[in-house]
Parts: C-alpha cells; sequence; structure tokens
C-alpha cells in the first residue's frame, strides 16, 4: 500500500475516547503520585529504599510525558483546550514548557528526514561527507556530542533542567513562547518549594532528582531510537517527501507488553509519523487491522542497543553508519582512486 492509500486509511482511528482518555491518564497520574509518597515515607527508613522506588517511578513519568506528547498533537480529547490545559500541566511534572515543546515537535515532525532542514527537535546528526570535511576539532566535538554516555546521561540533565527554562529557538517568536516557559518555570518553583517546606532537602535530592534524572534519559534515549537505526531514511530538499520520511524515517520498536504500556505505544513510530492525531491507545488497533505495518522498520529492545553506535548518515549507501565503517569506508574510496 502507498503513503498516501496508508495514510488516507489511517483517517478512521484519529477519533479519540473521551472515557477511555480519562481511563489512561487516571491510571497514570495516580501511580506517579502514589509511589512519589511511598518513596517520601521511604526515607524514614533509609535513601536506598527510597531510591528504587523514585526510580521506578521514572517509568510513570515516562507515560505522563507521552500523554502530554498526544495533547500537543491533539490527539488525546476532541476538544484542543481541554488537550492544551492537559499538556501544560503535565508539562510542570515533566519540566517541560509545553506550548514550546508543542512548536519545536511541530516542527520535527514536518521537517523529520530532511538534510536540508536539521537543527530543531532532533538528534545532531552529521553526514559521513560533512564528518569527514571538518577539522579535528570539530570531529572531536561531534563524537563527544554522539558518545552514549553524553547523549544519554549529559544531555537530559541539560535539556530538561536547563534548556527548557527559556524558549530556544522561538526567543523571538512572540509573547505565547516566553509565557510558556516562564509560566512552566513558575509552577516548578513553587512545586520545589513546596517539597523543600515540607520535606526538606532529602527530598528533593533522593525522590524527585532520581525520577527526573532517570525519565529525562529514557526519555532521550526513546526520541533516539525513533529515528536513528540503519536503515532510516534522510534526503536533500528536492528528493524529500513529507510521507516517505515520516514512514521509513520511524522506527517501529518493538518493546516487550510491560515497556510497551509504560512507553504508551510511542514505539509504534512510524505510523505515527504517519498520522499523528491517532491516539496512542489506538495504535495498536492499527498494526492489528494493517498487519503488513508489524515488520516495517522493527527493531526489538536488543538489536536497539547496536543503534547507538550508528553515527554519520552514508549518503551513497543510504545507511546510518558507525564511525570505524565510515572511515573504512572514506579510506577504501582513497585507495580505489
Amino acid at each position: 500500500m502507498q503513503q498516501q492509500e496508508l495514510t488516507r486509511a489511517l483517517v478512521q482511528y484519529r477519533v479519540p475516547d473521551t472515557k477511555r482518555s480519562v481511563f489512561e491518564l487516571t491510571i497514570t497520574v495516580i501511580p506517579f503520585f502514589a509511589l512519589w509518597g511511598a518513596a517520601w515515607f521511604a526515607l524514614s527508613l533509609g535513601v536506598w529504599v527510597a531510591i528504587p522506588l523514585a526510580i521506578l517511578n521514572a517509568a510513570f513519568l515516562v507515560r505522563l510525558f507521552i500523554i502530554m506528547h498526544d495533547c500537543g498533537h491533539g490527539s488525546f480529547f476532541n476538544n484542543r483546550t481541554v488537550c492544551n490545559w492537559t499538556g501544560r500541566v503535565l508539562g510542570v511534572l515533566a519540566l517541560t514548557p509545553y506550548d514550546v515543546w508543542r512548536q519545536s515537535h511541530a516542527i520535527h515532525h514536518a521537517s523529520t528526514g530532511n538534510l536540508d532542514r536539521r537543527g530543531m527537535g532532533d538528534i545532531p546528526t552529521l553526514t559521513v561527507e560533512e564528518y569527514l570535511k571538518r577539522k579535528r576539532v570539530g570531529r572531536a566535538a561531534y563524537r563527544l556530542i554522539r558518545n552514549p554516555f553524553f547523549l544519554f546521561c549529559i544531555v537530559p540533565v541539560y535539556t530538561f533542567f536547563l534548556q527548557n527554562r527559556l524558549p530556544f529557538g522561538f526567543m523571538r517568536s512572540g509573547w505565547l513562547y516566553w509565557a510558556s516557559a516562564m509560566g512552566t518555570n513558575a509552577a516548578i518553583a513553587v512545586v520545589l518549594a513546596l517539597i523543600f517546606w515540607t520535606g526538606g532537602l532529602d527530598v528533593l535530592v533522593y525522590v524527585f532528582l532520581p525520577t527526573m534524572i532517570v525519565a529525562a534519559s529514557i526519555g532521550i534515549w526513546l526520541f533516539y531510537i525513533q529515528h536513528q537505526f540503519e536503515h532510516t531514511t534522510w534526503e536533500r530538499e528536492e528528493e524529500w517527501n513529507l510521507q516517505d520520511a515520516a514512514f521509513y524515517g520511524s522506527s517501529h520498536y518493538a518493546l516487550p507488553g510491560i515497556l510497551l504500556w509504560f512507553t504508551a505505544n510511542i514505539g509504534v513510530h512510524h505510523v505515527h509519523h504517519l498520522a499523528s492525531r491517532i491516539p496512542f491507545y489506538r495504535l495498536n488497533e492499527v498494526l492489528r487491522d494493517h498487519s503488513e505495518l508489524e515488520n516495517c522498520q522493527r527493531i526489538t529492545l536488543y538489536e536497539s542497543l547496536h543503534c547507538a553506535r550508528l553515527h554519520l548518515w552514508d549518503e551513497k549507501s543510504q545507511r546510518l553508519l558507525t564511525f570505524s565503517e565510515a572511515l573504512s569506508n572514506a579510506n577504501s574510496n582513497r585507495h580505489l582512486v
């Protein structure tokens, strides 16, 4: 089935079920706050009891972020205003200014896989040719950025704790983005002040921080694996097609059942990019009704670990390569010349 035909076939799944949406939100919010309270109480038993509970709670925070993500697409409730205000509240819990993120994410959807429109809402990615043209310092900087420890440990902390505090990318785009960033900051400050006032510094250090840092790292990993896999697709503007890029440039991250639940089906990303208005809880319906989509761009949990080694896009072979593969190919081409 052609992408345009598939897009038309997916329209029927775009209608959210308000009762189901409320249910999904409820069964995520209640355990999140319950675990938060349990971790807080567990501090009286010792930090090594509290920290594992806080880390477990990161999974529920990831699910809340993905619900916020659906609100940003207007797919979680029929009413756009309800979507937006739900997203704004969840954005406080996720340390994310909702309106800033929503616009950045919309740009990501509109430009995914376009080599001439990189830089907004994506993982920094160079082509082999661009990397080889860089001087030694430039190559070292890119290697640092793409280093798994830096990418999945340092970048999440920077993104959610620092970058999100200002409307980067939209500094001159109007009051809405400043209101979103500053309003979210103010709400976060109030929450942190209440936590400190009622529980002290230990609650912030041993409950709040572990939950936020682990959730942020999981979030960056999920975003990475959704588009950074060997046979993804990147094209120059003149050859780029939105629907092809959306479908073939997005993975189907086939996670085990419990992880699929906590990540709210965000791994069915090839379908999501093709039809972003589908609520996450209906994505399984799509796979059930269109079995041909099950194995498209499919990546298992084990296979995804290899993707962390892929860093450079080869425009000739249309593959994402490791640094060693890219340099080996470059040296082979020199010898042939």
